[in-house]
């Protein structure tokens, strides 16, 4: 699959390149994160701080696709645009966070509280990474 293929079935729309939404999904991933930080680590807590984490590094992702012009509608699109744009070992850790996400929201999985350290500081590399190398002009 690629990217191109989103596009051809309409769950990623090529527009104009949108610099205040981007903006904006910056500001919310950032503060996500934030509460995130302030929120203790506990076997209850774990679940949702991961996914939460999740959803920092998709706003990122989807702040460049927005720079770039994209409107995306589908998550998986996400991984496939990261490879599009090199980063497969990104695009490959982002697939596997999104399916825990998608464990966790849709079928009530639990995840325990050292996956989901070692995930979070992980996210937090990945938006450092993605921030620098490609919303620093934002």
């Amino acid at each position: 699959m690629r990217f191109q293929d989103f596009i051809e079935r309409g769950t990623v729309r090529k527009g104009e390149r949108d610099i205040q939404l981007a903006k904006s999904l910056i500001k919310m991933s950032e503060n996500q994160i934030k509460s995130m930080q302030s929120l203790g680590l506990t076997d209850v807590t774990a679940s949702t701080i991961m996914a939460t984490y999740y959803e920092a590094l998709r706003e990122i992702v989807e702040a460049i696709c927005a720079k770039s012009g994209y409107k995306v509608y589908s998550h998986e699109a996400f991984t496939y645009f990261l490879k599009e744009l090199g980063e497969d070992v990104i695009a490959e850790k982002f697939d596997r966070f999104r399916k825990i996400r998608n464990g966790i929201n849709y079928y009530g999985k639990q995840i325990d509280k050292e996956s989901v350290k070692t995930n979070k500081e992980d996210i937090v590399k990945i938006i450092g990474s993605l921030k620098s190398k490609f919303l620093s002009d934002v």
